[in-house]
């Protein structure tokens, strides 16, 4: 195999022989231990055969009364002569490449996204302190993520979020301010109520008055804590009530599930690079090649004689995912999937009670099933005091 694949690379050439006797010519370049690539008999007295370069001089000695004209070329001294005969294009083709990857890698702008003028100002002087400003050479990841983290450490009290996006030869930054929060706090009265129907699991009471207990059965609206202060069933003082409730509720979910499952998977990997196009064949400027990738690409450089091409492409990794699942196996993937959309709602405090398939149906290659959960939940919200009556009693006394 490897000789095979040197030997594409080797020089010959084909020529076209005239004489009267071909047959006993030919006999003669064998006796010579001339190697005989091809043999194309045209008649008796012309021949085309196909020999390595370096013996053309050994056909030359004993050619006499024989014609001999060099038709073809092959291996290297056809590469040369291509190489030669298309010099000034394919110098022309390098310089441009290579001036292409340079001004790739050039900065020509840098924008702020953010409506405050001054706040851009500061950026953009920090990012120019940095080395990020106009025609100058990019900066790789891991420098930006680190004059990323400088900035926001400089600015904490003013930047919350900041995001340096590269776009071509433009780097584009986002960003959000900290708002600091001075509003005093809320001291308006208020009960705490149910959000919805539930069974009370635990109620955490920081002030106001527990009216409902651990296990009741409360419909949504129903007041938990109460923000009224009573004494022998009168009311003697109105307070902002604080704290939690938690209870069981309920949920019904219906999940489909392939059993032939089919899935594009975007990975988080990406980037640009340049590749050349020749015939059906790609070759990429990078060592860092996908296994499975999208790509998008816009031309940089083509010819209309010529089969070859180079282009600028945006590529994202991906995995191609293609399975078949039994019966079994696709039930314990939707109940996984239902559950995973219960427990997205959740936060660290709240959890799945129980489960319990209703239904499972199979219908055109997938599996659907109609699932109960029971979820232990923060059921708190809150509602006003309705004082009408206390401001009666009030003016009454």
């Amino acid at each position: 195999m490897k000789n095979q694949f040197l030997n594409l690379f080797r020089s010959a050439i084909k020529i076209n022989i005239k004489g009267k006797n071909i047959d006993r010519f030919i006999r003669k370049l064998i006796t010579l231990k001339i190697e005989l690539l091809e043999i194309e008999y045209i008649n008796y007295k012309e021949a085309n055969i196909k020999i390595y370069k370096k013996d053309y001089e050994k056909v030359l000695e004993i050619k006499t009364i024989y014609e001999t004209n060099i038709l073809d070329s092959y291996g290297l001294i056809k590469i040369r002569k291509v190489l030669k005969m298309n010099q000034i294009l394919i110098m022309s083709l390098t310089l441009g490449i290579v001036l292409l990857i340079f001004l790739s890698n050039i900065i020509f702008s840098v924008e702020v996204v953010h409506t405050n003028k001054d706040i851009r100002n500061i950026v953009l002087n920090e990012l120019s302190n940095h080395g990020i400003k106009k025609y100058h050479f990019k900066k790789n990841y891991n420098q930006l993520q680190e004059i990323k983290k400088q900035i926001l450490d400089d600015y904490k009290d003013k930047i919350e979020w900041l995001e340096i996006e590269e776009i071509g030869t433009k780097y584009q930054v986002r960003l959000e301010i900290r708002e600091i929060n001075s509003q005093k706090e809320n001291t308006t009265e208020r009960n705490i109520i149910a959000k919805k129907d539930a069974i009370i699991r635990n109620v955490e009471a920081k002030s106001g008055e527990i009216i409902r207990n651990t296990n009741d059965y409360v419909n949504k609206g129903d007041v938990v804590i109460s923000g009224e202060i009573k004494l022998n069933e009168e009311t003697k003082d109105t307070v902002r009530a604080d704290g939690k409730i938690y209870g069981e509720v309920w949920y019904t979910t219906t999940t489909e599930y392939p059993l032939h499952y089919q899935e594009v998977k975007k990975l988080n990997n990406t980037k640009n690079t340049y590749v050349i196009k020749f015939l059906n064949k790609e070759i990429e400027l990078t060592f860092n090649k996908y296994k499975q990738k999208q790509a998008t690409e816009k031309e940089i450089i083509s010819h209309p004689l010529l089969p070859i091409k180079l282009v600028k492409q945006y590529q994202q990794e991906i995995e191609k995912i293609d399975t078949v699942y039994t019966q079994k196996e696709a039930l314990k993937l939707a109940n996984d999937k239902a559950r995973e959309k219960i427990e997205s709602k959740l936060n660290d405090k709240e959890y799945i009670i129980s489960e319990k398939n209703l239904k499972i149906t199979l219908k055109d290659s997938k599996i659907i099933v109609k699932t109960f959960f029971t979820v232990y939940e923060d059921i708190t919200d809150y509602g006003k005091i309705e004082t009408e009556e206390v401001e009666k009693k009030e003016v009454g006394e």
